[in-house]
């Protein structure tokens, strides 16, 4: 029997994630590895979390152990609610839930929205994750570039005049992923303005927005979201554990309870335990000062970074300027393939992420990388830098 041929349509013409393959090129011992998106684990409260758990286990483990409700632990659910409240997000109309990651928060919106056809505007580059969400509903998908101050709202609106099935515009406004670039108040409104005119719904993914060390807080979409059109995905993952799963999703009642039919399928509920664990963490200590921690350790591995890019790379590759966040998004001449490119750093014990993983047509050749700076330490960030910086010498030139 040929399986394949059992495919759906919704999943044959998926594909792993490019990013995912470059880890297992990693298994070979003292790879210094720039192509991850994790948080710093000697960051991890690891201590705390343990007491935490234990406490959990002892005191309330019935609870903890057994089915919860799919729209999340009240406790965390009402900590989540409060903590947006104070940062002017979610109205009478909006609801709140816990998912088990941002992902699978994207991915509820995403089944609750589209039809195969609708159309899903992407900022360009983009996150892969949310590529292969809208992939896997048959979504139409056209790219938007960014710009040093987000997404092009001209070309924004030059597809949303050519094509009249736009139901979706995807973005990640602050930190981007994976350029780093935070888009500018002025756009953010024109942003909200095109969604009235035009008649579509933003998806605004932000993970990163609490991992700010340089420059002023911009308002998110959903801060200035007085009808309901924009839906605010959050998560856990960067600021206390990627491996407890824990996002939440704040959006319009009437598609959060479709949202949660469909979580009600996928997986029942998110993880208890790591829900009562989380919440029990931010209020036994403070997570404001935990996050200002993580900040200050991003912010000087990501000046330390681009210190040793200006020392080592070439004159013509240059590179984005990250206020926060994990990335930062290099780009060399018209021409170079970073994927070939990627091959020859590997060689010599370094990893990246090439730009064509992180755009819509990955087949064709793009001169532009992401590199991640959260998880290595000043040491292995400037011998890294340095022999990327001989390879790309030897391929583009001084």
């Amino acid at each position: 029997m040929n399986m394949e041929e059992k495919f759906s349509d919704k999943v044959k013409h998926l594909e792993a994630s490019a990013i995912r393959e470059i880890f297992k090129l990693l298994a070979k011992p003292g790879i210094i590895s720039f192509a991850g998106g994790a948080p710093a684990p000697e960051l991890f409260p690891k201590k705390e979390l343990g007491e935490i758990a234990k406490d959990v286990l002892a005191q309330q483990g019935e609870i903890a152990l057994q089915y919860g409700v799919t729209e999340g632990y009240v406790p965390l659910r009402d900590w989540v609610k409060n903590r947006l409240k104070s940062q002017n997000i979610g109205t009478e109309i909006d609801e709140t839930i816990i998912t088990s990651g941002g992902q699978q928060g994207i991915d509820l919106a995403a089944k609750s929205l589209l039809n195969a056809g609708d159309g899903v505007v992407c900022e360009e580059p983009s996150f892969i994750g949310g590529l292969n969400a809208y992939r896997s509903n048959n979504a139409e998908i056209y790219g938007v570039p960014v710009e040093s101050d987000g997404l092009s709202t001209e070309k924004l609106e030059e597809i949303l005049k050519q094509h009249n099935n736009i139901k979706i515009l995807y973005t990640i406004a602050t930190f981007q992923n994976p350029s780093g670039i935070t888009m500018s108040l002025e756009k953010r409104k024109k942003v909200l303005e095109l969604a009235e005119k035009y008649d579509f719904i933003i998806f605004e993914d932000n993970p990163y927005g609490e991992l700010r060390f340089a420059g002023e807080n911009v308002p998110t979409l959903k801060s200035m979201d007085t009808t309901g059109r924009v839906v605010y995905f959050g998560s856990f993952s960067k600021i206390l554990s990627p491996g407890m799963r824990l996002g939440f999703v704040c959006a319009h009642k009437a598609l959060m309870e479709r949202m949660i039919i469909c979580k009600q399928v996928q997986d029942v509920h998110t993880n208890v335990l790591s829900q009562m664990i989380a919440y029990e963490f931010v209020t036994r200590y403070d997570i404001d000062a935990h996050i200002a921690k993580l900040c200050e350790v991003y912010g000087k591995r990501c000046k330390f970074m681009m210190d040793c890019m200006d020392k080592y790379f070439p004159s013509s590759v240059t590179h984005t300027n990250p206020e926060g966040g994990l990335f930062l998004f290099c780009t060399m001449p018209d021409g170079y393939d970073s994927k070939k490119v990627m091959q020859k750093v590997l060689e010599q014990g370094v990893a990246f992420v090439p730009g064509a993983t992180t755009m819509i047509d990955d087949k064709k050749v793009y001169s532009t990388f992401r590199m991640n700076y959260s998880t290595a330490s000043e040491s292995q960030i400037e011998e890294g830098i340095k022999k990327m910086g001989a390879v790309l010498k030897e391929i583009v030139g001084e």
